[in-house]
């Protein structure tokens, strides 16, 4: 009964946004629970990473609200903007390291960047954000010298080292192997409910994603194909939701980019068979 009263952290009411005329997010409202594991999924090009973008403020949408613990951030200045960011973490695709610094001062880079902590506070938290990651030992290694699912790690260490109310995760699961994969996951679910965070994870991972979100929301065609827990995606009996989670690769989400008929491009059937 509780989610009731406690606003969500995060809420969409009535997005639009798109690049000129191609509409990505269509008038969509959904909401984040807070202290909650959100996944967002759908196919590739259905406007997942542009909502992760949107809600940390990097493109603003055309019509609607989204709000931040109750703030639209559609309407902030820069300097709002950025109060609001301090209280986001963001892990990217591939993790997004710092090439040319190792594990230490890539984790120490967003203290030293947003604080005037004293370089002993600095160490001690790193070395924190580290053990919480496993990966404390690491510390002097260079991104180099790293498998993928350490420096995902890593890169999550980084994601909260400024202790975040919301973390967002951008495919964290792409190009691992399964014992990597397992790891992750885990760890997300745990950090969410040993550091009281609000996570939102984009992944097309459907069974490592569904084993640790709370909380679904399928995107398609721009639009929220459903909203509810993992258990209610499976049991939906619409073919979109049907399509995605049985990974049919045709239905009602289209194969096809938008284009002219294939008649229009390489004229009728007839003309072709007689070339």
């Amino acid at each position: 009964m509780s989610i009731h009263h406690t606003p969500p952290l995060v809420e969409l009411r009535n997005l639009t946004f798109g690049y000129g005329e191609r509409i990505i997010v269509d008038d969509i409202s959904l909401s984040v629970p807070r202290g909650k594991v959100t996944a967002l999924m759908g196919a590739s090009g259905g406007g997942k990473t542009t909502l992760l973008r949107l809600i940390g403020g990097q493109v603003r949408a055309q019509r609607g609200e989204l709000l931040f613990d109750g703030h639209d951030v559609t309407t902030m200045r820069q300097e709002a903007m950025y109060a609001a960011r301090r209280r986001m973490g963001m892990l990217f695709q591939f993790g997004a390291l710092f090439t040319d610094m190792n594990v230490f001062d890539n984790v120490a880079f967003p203290l030293r960047e947003h604080t005037r902590l004293p370089e002993a506070l600095v160490r001690d938290i790193v070395l924190m954000k580290l053990h919480a990651v496993g990966l404390r030992g690491a510390r002097d290694l260079m991104p180099a010298e790293l498998s993928g699912g350490m420096a995902r790690r890593v890169a999550l260490a980084r994601a909260i080292a400024l202790d975040p109310e919301l973390v967002m995760y951008d495919e964290p699961f792409s190009g691992l192997d399964p014992i990597s994969l397992g790891t992750a996951a885990r760890l997300i679910r745990q950090l969410n409910d040993t550091l009281g965070l609000t996570s939102i994870i984009v992944s097309h991972e459907l069974e490592q994603t569904f084993a640790i979100a709370d909380h679904v929301v399928v995107l398609a065609n721009g639009k929220v194909a459903i909203e509810g827990t993992p258990q209610d995606v499976r049991d939906s009996q619409d073919p979109l939701i049907q399509q995605y989670v049985q990974a049919l690769p045709d239905g009602p989400v289209r194969f096809h980019y938008p284009g002219p008929s294939v008649a229009a491009d390489f004229g009728p059937a007839q003309d072709r068979g007689a070339a």
